[in-house]
C-alpha cells in the first residue's frame, strides 16, 4: 500500500462521509509532526522552540 493511496483513502472518507471539518485538523497535524522531525536536530531549533 504506497503513502499516497492512504490520502486518496482519506479523501474519499471525507467525501462519502461528508466530514470536511476533519481535514484542516489533520492537515494542521501533519504540518506540525513535520516541524518537530525537521526541527529535531537542526539548527533551526531554538527559533522553533521560540515560537511555542
Amino acid at each position: 500500500m504506497s503513502k499516497l493511496s492512504i490520502f486518496l483513502e482519506f479523501y474519499e472518507f471525507l467525501k462519502v462521509r461528508k466530514k470536511f471539518w476533519l481535514a484542516p485538523i489533520c492537515i494542521f497535524l501533519m504540518i506540525f509532526g513535520a516541524l518537530v522531525v525537521l526541527a529535531e536536530g537542526s539548527t533551526i531549533a531554538p527559533f522553533i522552540y521560540a515560537l511555542f
